[in-house]
Parts: structure tokens; C-alpha cells; sequence
């Protein structure tokens, strides 16, 4: 069959994807300029400071909450579960107001429990645990 107009030309469909890459670029910018401003949330943690100094005789001794390997929380070698450390905390406080409280956390045990033993411990209106990581 014959086709009518121009014979010659034939059809030709050429994609430009200049315009694409154009807005890929512009989207890639976007997204790196507002990944730069969004903060991270975090833990804010206590260290406790090296010194060689004996402790103060006279201060209390402190609370301790101690995290294992296998991720259970004690307080004073008292196995307790996570939702028992707040009144645990608080009671304790009571007895010595003067108290700190030190979580002695071992490498090995999941992150899970340690945020839930200072979250814990925060709600118990303790507002700055020190942090200790057992040494292995």
C-alpha cells in the first residue's frame, strides 16, 4: 500500500531525556539539603569521670543497676523486670535521697533493656544516671 504526503521520511521517535536527568539532578539536591538538617535523637548519657580518688566516705553509696550479657536488669543483685525499675528506683530513693544511681551495662546485652532500665530510672525522677560499661 502507498502512503500518502512524503514517502521518504520515515517515522522516527527520538526520546530526549535531557529534561528527566534535569529533574533527577534538582530532586538528588533537594533530598541531600534536607537530610543535612534532621537531627538525629539520641540518649543523652552520663559518664561517669576517671579519677584515682577514693570515694567520699561519708556520701551514700550509690544504687546500682546492673545490665548482664544475657540483657536481664538487677538492681542490687535483685532480678527485676523492666517495668519494676521505676518503683524500685523510687522506693530505694526514698530510704537514701542522696543516693546516685550507676547502670553497669555489659557490652553483650541488647540495647532494648538499657533503654528501658534508664528509661526507668528517668521516670523515677532520677534525671542523670551515670553509665558504666563493664569491661569484658
Amino acid at each position: 500500500m502507498k502512503r500518502f504526503g512524503n514517502a521518504k521520511k520515515e517515522d522516527q521517535t527520538d526520546i530526549d531525556i535531557t529534561p528527566m536527568l534535569d529533574v533527577v539532578f534538582i530532586m538528588l539536591i533537594f533530598f541531600i539539603v534536607t537530610a543535612s538538617f534532621v537531627k538525629e535523637s539520641g540518649i543523652g548519657l552520663n559518664k561517669p569521670a576517671d579519677s584515682n580518688e577514693p570515694p567520699n566516705p561519708d556520701a551514700p553509696p550509690p544504687i546500682v543497676v546492673s545490665i548482664n550479657n544475657l540483657s536481664e536488669i538487677r538492681i542490687e543483685d535483685r532480678l527485676v523486670d523492666y517495668r519494676a525499675v521505676k518503683p524500685t528506683i523510687i522506693r530505694m530513693r526514698a530510704e537514701s535521697p542522696e543516693s546516685s544511681v550507676v547502670v553497669k551495662v555489659d557490652p553483650k546485652a541488647k540495647t532494648k533493656s538499657i533503654v528501658e532500665a534508664v528509661d526507668g530510672i528517668r521516670d523515677a525522677k532520677v534525671l542523670n544516671p551515670s553509665i558504666s560499661m563493664e569491661s569484658s
